[in-house]
């Protein structure tokens, strides 16, 4: 009976690990022990950012929404708190995006919320 070498499956594993570290500098992409060190790491900071890359946005789009909001005499809790009661079921993103692209729509949605009085056409 033959042994069972492993040739196409490990070639394929370790290519795909050089394939990852082309454009790393020195050894990182060229000897195995720091090559699959450095890729290991990259791959562990890639699940950990993407997690973060959310909470980040998150932070981005009440920033915003709070900048437009005080910028009509009105905190960010209290609009939080009038959409929910109002039943505007609007995102982060999405206010964030009116109150930047569209100051005009934002307010009017404040004014549904009952936190502006309507404006006369």
């Amino acid at each position: 009976m033959a042994r069972a070498k492993r040739g196409v499956k490990a070639r394929r594993r370790r290519n795909r690990m050089r394939q990852h570290a082309q454009g790393y500098r020195g050894g990182r992409s060229r000897l195995w022990k720091a090559m699959a060190e450095t890729v290991r790491h990259a791959w562990r900071y890639a699940t950990v950012h993407r997690r973060e890359r959310k909470r980040d946005f998150r932070r981005l789009w009440i920033i915003r929404i709070n900048a437009a909001a005080r910028q009509l005499g009105v905190r960010y809790s209290s609009l939080v708190h009038a959409l929910s009661r109002a039943h505007i079921r609007l995102d982060r993103k999405i206010l964030a995006d009116l109150a930047i692209s569209d100051p005009t729509a934002f307010r009017t949605v404040l004014e549904r919320a009952g936190l502006l009085p309507a404006q006369a056409a």
